[in-house]
């Protein structure tokens, strides 16, 4: 069971249940209106039971409209139905350096050599703002390429999206989209590499926490397609992570009040070859077993905006 949200021309934005290959849609269950994936989370918790618990019993009487998943799976267009964003993140953050291949891939790009494997061995990880929700988009829209950086590639990670006590309570796919050559250029610049304007994709789904008993053996795969052919394919497992994700969620929420909502991107074990950097129109597709497929279109921001 997984939560999608999707827009309907003329109604808006709607929120729906997968199952398999089809949507239903719970925008309204009875007296209740749904519109977002912390509202069934409120909603479960206040009759103790689990999101999947709480849907399952309310979908056994509900009549909402379904939907083929593959006819929202498409690029955003007003006039026709389409995925959007699963939720609409207040903040996005992401751990850095919790695989041995982002660690080897930073310690090729930077200048300053040997800092990259300190962080990999150190007790406290390395944790940065990634986004805001005006910097985040959706499945099938475009991510950007910034207009002053020659080395850009997507970055596959699982996403954490924290509950009303900061707890996990549901898993999404995140790209977290950097600019390599701005990072190695000076460690300090990695906001500007990281941070910029549609830098960060979030989708197509939130499967919630109770659904997958093992989140630290999920296969993750990411295929960048040119012109029709796949030029890069890559894999790992989650199982790769050095750290945990209760220790990263640990170290993300100490001192530090980020609202209920936020998506925490727990780093990537798939890193392009090091002459490899995204093209104006290749299209990025993430996939982790159990949440689905991540597809964005990559674009050259030529308007410094």
């Amino acid at each position: 069971m997984r939560i999608v949200r999707f827009y309907l021309p003329g109604r808006g934005t709607r929120i729906g249940v997968m199952n398999e290959d089809e949507v239903i849609d719970i925008t309204r269950m009875g007296s209740l209106k749904i519109s977002s994936f912390l509202q069934l989370i409120r909603l479960a918790k206040k009759a103790e039971m689990s999101v999947t618990e709480y849907l399952e019993k309310k979908l056994k009487n509900s009549s909402g409209k379904r939907y083929n998943y593959s006819e929202l799976d498409v690029r955003p267009n007003n006039n026709s139905p389409h995925l959007v964003i699963p939720l609409t993140p207040p903040e996005v953050w992401g751990a850095g350096v919790t695989y041995l291949r982002s660690r080897d891939a930073r310690e090729y790009e930077t200048r300053a050599k040997g800092v990259y494997d300190l962080v990999y061995e150190a007790e406290r990880p390395e944790i940065f703002l990634k986004a805001t929700k005006s910097r985040c988009v959706g499945p099938n829209q475009e991510v950007y390429i910034r207009s002053d950086s020659n080395w850009t590639v997507p970055e596959p990670e699982l996403g954490l999206v924290l509950g009303p006590n900061l707890e996990i309570v549901g898993y999404t796919i995140g790209n977290d989209v950097s600019a390599r050559d701005i990072e190695g250029e000076n460690p300090l610049y990695c906001p500007q590499a990281k941070i910029y304007k549609n830098a960060c994709a979030l989708g197509p789904a939130i499967t919630p926490a109770e659904a997958i008993s093992n989140p630290r053996d999920l296969k993750i795969e990411m295929k960048i397609i040119r012109d029709g052919k796949v030029v890069f394919h890559g894999e790992t497992n989650t199982g790769m992570m050095k750290r945990t994700l209760e220790e990263l969620r640990s170290y993300l929420i100490r001192d530090n009040p980020v609202p209920p909502g936020t998506v925490f991107l727990t780093g990537t074990g798939i890193v392009p070859p090091d002459d490899f950097s995204l093209s104006h129109n290749d299209v990025i597709e993430i996939t982790i077993e159990k949440i689905g497929t991540l597809r964005n279109i990559a674009v050259k921001n030529n308007k410094n905006i």
